[in-house]
């Protein structure tokens, strides 16, 4: 996949919060299917998106690099609750910005770490759509109480690049990459109890 992928990914979930204010919406409550609340789970997209650029700006190797969050927690990235859902939709962009211009200016033959498996720029665009698209999802289902919409081009190309050998022709792309990661079943098949996508370079 490609920066303009990351991109429009994340004006999608962007505009799909803005159109959910935090005064009107239950922000706290758990994302579908997580232990996260809606918050949490788009912060861990902000910090998803901050490791990728990170790890693709720094080359790195055999580990991810060693940052550590201010408050000693997992989460490097807070959104202030005090913005409401206009600041974390920015900040969404913002962070998909960083990526999508890692992968913009990169080379096809750099390579970073990622603990399921080594992989190009094109492999973290993908990476860090998917975080975008299915986390999007998790929140979005949660909060209108109702399955989202995904966008099918975007559901495709994370497919097509990090889950190969996907069962396409049971179902659109955003039931395969749902199903794929083990949030719903399709077509007779039981929901996966575990899951990983294929990072690696092809």
């Amino acid at each position: 996949m490609e920066a303009d992928d990351v991109r429009h990914a994340a004006q999608w979930l962007a505009a799909e919060l803005r159109a959910r204010p935090a005064d009107d919406y239950d922000y706290d409550a758990h994302a579908h299917g997580l232990g996260w609340t809606c918050w949490a789970t788009a912060e861990h997209v902000l910090d998803d998106l901050l490791a990728y650029a990170l790890q693709l700006a720094g080359r790195a190797r055999g580990d991810y690099l060693p940052v550590d969050a201010a408050d000693g927690g997992e989460t490097v990235v807070r959104s202030r609750r005090s913005a409401g859902t206009v600041g974390l939709a920015a900040n969404l962009e913002a962070m998909a910005e960083l990526l999508a211009a890692q992968v913009q200016v990169g080379d096809a033959t750099d390579r970073a770490y990622h603990p399921w498996g080594e992989s190009d720029p094109g492999g973290f665009a993908a990476m860090g759509v998917c975080e975008i698209v299915v986390h999007g999802w998790d929140v979005l289902t949660a909060l209108d109480d109702e399955v989202a919409d995904l966008p099918e081009d975007l559901c495709a190309g994370v497919l097509a690049r990090l889950f190969p050998g996907s069962p396409h022709d049971l179902g659109s792309a955003q039931e395969v990459l749902l199903w794929q990661t083990g949030r719903r079943d399709i077509a007779g098949l039981g929901r996966l109890e575990s899951w990983r996508w294929d990072a690696t370079v092809r």
